[in-house]
């Protein structure tokens, strides 16, 4: 199965997903952002574009996703990515279901005032990716607010309560308890520095 956590940027998705993946027994978190990244780099500055524009992209995370399931390891893949673009979900999530693979599609929710409040938290080093991700905010949310999608709002729930709602609606066990606050945070900055993107 897979578990695509879906959102703004600035909505809880990784975070979410590092916990979920931590909580359970028998998952593993894929980023489709890394492959995205890769491609970004191979091109010359000037050329880049949004990486989810290429069909390389979508390809590669299609048959990563297939591979990944099945290999037959794992209870749940968890993918944290925003992707809110019609066509490019439909291509993406279409072609795991049409390869048998069954596919759960989770939306994290909050306001625009919450996303940007997030986004301005973020460490300096990242400002220009965090400048075009507040840029996102209004096409995300009104695309979040129409797509297929099990939506869970994390405006003020804790991550704690967004990863419970996140495995009941996958249907799958957490088999760990809540870390205490001192070590929910030590682990939250921990997950913060390893997905820092340099541009």
């Amino acid at each position: 199965m897979i578990v695509w956590i879906n959102g703004a940027f600035g909505g809880g998705k990784t975070h979410t997903a590092y916990e979920l993946v931590r909580r359970t027994e028998g998952t593993v978190l894929v980023d489709p952002e890394l492959i995205g990244f890769g491609l970004q780099r191979s091109m010359p500055s000037p050329t880049r574009i949004d990486f989810q524009d290429l069909r390389s992209w979508r390809e590669g995370v299609i048959e990563v996703l297939d591979a990944v399931e099945r290999s037959g390891r794992y209870r749940a893949v968890v993918v944290p990515m925003t992707l809110v673009e019609p066509s490019y979900l439909d291509e993406v999530h279409g072609s795991q279901r049409g390869l048998g693979h069954e596919l759960v599609h989770v939306a994290l929710v909050a306001s625009p005032q919450t996303l940007r409040r997030r986004l301005r938290r973020r460490a300096a080093g990242v400002m220009k990716l965090e400048t075009w991700a507040m840029q996102q905010i209004d096409r995300c949310s009104a695309a979040l607010a129409t797509l297929d999608a099990h939506r869970v709002s994390n405006d003020d729930a804790t991550l704690d309560v967004v990863v419970e709602e996140v495995a009941r609606i996958a249907g799958v066990d957490l088999v760990r308890p809540r870390l205490g606050p001192w070590r929910a945070q030590l682990r939250r900055a921990r997950v913060a520095v390893d997905v820092i993107r340099w541009p």
